[in-house]
């Protein structure tokens, strides 16, 4: 992969852009590479160049990558006040419902029609899903589409106002651990242990609902890069990730492409 910086806004020209329509909306999609298809769902506050390098790794792992619009200004490194006015719209929209536990954001109900379109045009076992942040949650809430095999939460953050708080409504959890049992089918979930918007209380609830179906990685505060803008300990992938041989973020990375190997391509 080319190594692009990381400190200026990314033209992401090796991403077609196709604007899909599904469910009577139409929304940007990014979409690169070939193979099995990997829907990526950006953290706050949008698609930062970090962002498109995990799904340029993605891409090269041999998946195609489907990277939608969600908010904020693609490609843009983020920088203040534009990032703050993406959170606060965010944090009020009716499609994330980001103050609500035991509910699903409304927005993963396009994203599970991407999925059903991205396996009908790419094919294999089926789609992996990551969301990160903000979009955390929405992987395990996509498994209520069929083809979405290998499901990844990255920090999900939600609900804000809930540290043991679930954003998925409770029949759409239930439906899913029965998929899960049915299919044998795992979770893969990241966090750093001092994380202050994604606490140990949000993986204990998760586990406590799915059992050993959920599978948590916890990595140490330590291992997040320190020259990240972000002193809080977050986003285990993109801006925190040290991309140096055997860091605990690296590791993680790998083990999310294993995961998607290994579900969808056999």
């Amino acid at each position: 992969m080319t190594t692009r910086p990381l400190d200026r806004d990314d033209p992401l020209d090796d991403f077609d852009r196709r604007m899909i329509r599904l469910l009577g909306t139409d929304r940007l999609v990014y979409v690169t590479g070939g193979g099995p298809a990997v829907i990526v769902m950006t953290e706050m506050p949008g698609i930062s160049p970090h962002v498109a390098r995990f799904a340029r790794w993605v891409r090269d792992a041999g998946f195609t990558v489907y990277m939608p619009h969600i908010f904020g200004k693609d490609g843009a490194v983020p920088r203040m006040p534009g990032a703050l006015f993406t959170m606060i719209g965010g944090c009020i929209s009716r499609q994330f419902r980001a103050f609500q536990a035991n509910e699903s954001s409304p927005a993963t109900q396009w994203l599970r029609a991407l999925a059903a379109l991205a396996h009908e045009e790419c094919g294999g076992k089926g789609v992996g899903a990551i969301g990160m942040c903000f979009t955390g949650n929405f992987a395990l809430s996509m498994m209520l589409e069929p083809a979405v095999l290998a499901p990844v939460l990255a920090q999900p953050s939600l609900p804000l106002n809930d540290p043991a708080g679930m954003h998925i409504a409770p029949d759409e959890l239930a439906a899913v651990k029965a998929r899960m049992e049915a299919e044998d089918l795992t979770v893969l979930a990241y966090r750093f242990a001092g994380d202050k918007f994604c606490k140990a209380a949000r993986f204990a609830a998760y586990a406590d609902a799915l059992g050993d179906r959920f599978v948590g990685r916890v990595l140490p505060d330590e291992a997040a890069n320190p020259d990240s803008p972000m002193k809080n300990p977050h986003s285990v992938v993109t801006i925190h990730l040290i991309d140096e041989a055997g860091q605990p973020t690296v590791q993680a990375r790998d083990e999310i492409l294993d995961f998607f190997k290994m579900r969808l391509s056999g």
